[in-house]
């Protein structure tokens, strides 16, 4: 059920969420969380439904607020909103607010009186994010602030923009996507021989932070020379491509050539061909919201790990 409300206020929006559940039998509780979705206009639609896919995972209220920062403060002041429930909300209740003018430059105001009482909040921005997530309007008022640097105008600039500006709690959508890469590395490693690594090279394309990140926390877990090596090129490739570790016994090699599937060559060990997908938004949305405590190795990446690369080469064709 959609419930529209034209130039409305945030008060009246709150009561008719209470109408809504005293009526059709719609309840908050069991909510754990309050997810804040800042994004621009036209970009609503698709954060919702990563949003109601993880609700089935974290029944939540997601609150999305829509504005353009760069809208000119003669545009009349107004507030649109809309109520998402039931089949049109997953395990969810939306609440869509789409300001205009003046109403747009207050935003924690906005969704102060939305936020579900006793339960934390978390900020997420799809789209561009504030240089300071945690001193933003909506950043302040949340335990975790999720950004996606690959949806930047400059993904490998906003990266180390993160590192001056990390906050306990800050997390994003780039380390998020580590998680397999990660997981199947740790287990490669965890094998015998256990020589230690004394080299590393990442190889990713120009738009992926992810393979930045994966290079800085290889070097900040091993000691080893990293290098990480993001490649232009004009075949649609995108994301982390390989990974190549160096050791006395040999090279062992984690390349993805092909989409979702990865092959892993070891020094005397078969050729194994992995399943290594991309994560998409749902999936790096539930996993983000499985913890609500600052994500300490991230920190470490972000602040430490990312300052230690050795090398960050970019090759192939010119931009």
């Amino acid at each position: 059920m959609i419930v529209d409300l034209p130039d409305t206020t945030t008060s009246q929006v709150s009561k008719s969420l209470v109408k809504i559940r005293e009526e059709g039998g719609v309840v908050a509780l069991g909510r754990v969380l309050t997810l804040v979705i800042a994004t621009a206009p036209g970009g609503e639609e698709e954060a919702i439904e990563a949003a109601n896919d993880a609700s089935r995972e974290h029944p939540m209220r997601v609150i999305v607020v829509s504005s353009d920062p760069a809208e000119s403060s003669d545009v009349p002041a107004r507030l649109d909103a809309e109520i998402r429930v039931g089949g049109d909300a997953g395990a969810s209740e939306v609440i869509v607010l789409r300001a205009c003018g003046d109403t747009a430059h207050d935003e924690e105001s906005l969704v102060m009186g939305l936020l579900l009482p006793d339960a934390p909040v978390v900020t997420w921005w799809p789209g561009v994010s504030p240089a300071i997530p945690g001193e933003a309007p909506l950043g302040r008022i949340a335990h975790r602030r999720i950004t996606d640097a690959s949806t930047q105008p400059d993904p490998q600039a906003a990266l180390h923009g993160l590192a001056t500006s990390y906050r306990p709690g800050d997390a994003d959508f780039a380390w998020t996507r580590l998680t397999l890469w990660r997981a199947q590395l740790a287990a490669v490693l965890d094998q015998p021989p256990f020589e230690p690594v004394t080299a590393v090279r990442v190889t990713g394309a120009i738009d992926s932070p992810s393979t930045t990140l994966l290079a800085a926390w290889l070097r900040l877990q091993l000691d080893a020379t990293s290098t990480c090596v993001l490649t232009r090129t004009d075949s649609g490739s995108h994301g982390i491509h390989g990974v190549h570790l160096e050791r006395d016994g040999g090279v062992i090699e984690l390349v993805r050539d092909v989409p979702g599937i990865a092959t892993l060559r070891q020094p005397g060990q078969p050729v194994h061909d992995l399943a290594l997908p991309r994560r998409n938004l749902r999936d790096c949305l539930a996993d983000e919201l499985r913890r609500l405590d600052p994500d300490e190795l991230y920190g470490d990446v972000i602040t430490s790990g990312l300052a230690l690369l050795e090398d960050v080469q970019t090759e192939g064709i010119p931009a």
